[in-house]
């Protein structure tokens, strides 16, 4: 019987495909860069930047909540 994968091990391989699946995004969106392929405004890239933020502050911001301990009523 195989040892099961600990909730650490499991965390390490998840974050190592999700990151690197979001850094091969973040590079194909860097493509869109080309002036000689795509037309574009610099209030368009920054709507599409201001998205990218918010959305890593969110996703940061679960990270250090669930770090917190949480208070929880009691009498």
């Amino acid at each position: 019987m195989g040892s099961a994968e600990t909730k650490e091990e499991k965390f390490k391989r998840l974050a190592e495909l999700r990151v690197n699946a979001a850094l091969d995004k973040i590079r194909l969106l860097g493509q869109l860069s080309n002036r000689g392929n795509y037309d574009y405004t610099d209030e368009q890239v920054e709507i599409i930047f201001k998205a990218l933020h918010k959305s890593l502050a969110e996703t940061k911001a679960k990270f250090r909540e669930s770090s917190k301990d949480k208070k929880r009523f009691t009498l």
